[in-house]
């Protein structure tokens, strides 16, 4: 559920009060173990952490107008996801991820970079911020350029 709101103050305010709570508390946790140089703002619709275009001049592949995406937070109709791009792509951190959360003894219901859940008891906010801290700005373009690269090697040549 894609919302229209401009700011990340008017998505909270969008959100009934239940709801808010959980964003804003897992908005918190992101934004304590977040990296100076990624920025927070509006992004697909959702609350968005990315790296602004003065730190990483070419914007996302996909859409160089768009800011590269790190990690997105969203209310949607059943549930809430909070998605990492930092563990797509990074075998290490995605095992380190996953067998953390469950040392935690919390339930992970995860796609290749989306944790859903519904309420902040399924969440393991620990393992979520520390998820956040271990991939750095910088570090994070490298995995990101290094990734295009090598899909850029692996496609064939187009004719002429």
């Amino acid at each position: 559920m894609q919302s229209s709101a401009p700011t990340v103050a008017a998505y909270l305010a969008s959100l009934p009060d239940d709801r808010r709570a959980v964003v804003k508390k897992v908005r918190a946790v992101v934004r304590t173990n977040l990296d100076p140089l990624y920025a927070e703002g509006m992004q697909y619709g959702m609350i968005g952490w990315f790296v602004p275009h003065r730190v990483y001049p070419p914007g996302y592949h996909c859409d160089p107008k768009q800011p590269l995406p790190f990690a997105s937070l969203a209310s949607q109709k059943n549930y809430l996801s909070f998605y990492m791009m930092g563990l797509y792509g990074d075998t290490e951190l995605s095992k380190w991820f996953r067998k953390a959360w469950q040392q935690a003894g919390k339930k992970l219901d995860m796609g290749k970079c989306c944790v859903r859940f519904k309420t902040l008891d399924d969440l393991a906010l620990d393992v979520l911020g520390e998820a956040i801290r271990r991939v750095p700005a910088k570090l994070y373009i490298e995995r990101y350029e290094a990734a295009l690269a090598k899909q850029q090697k692996s496609r064939p040549a187009r004719k002429r």
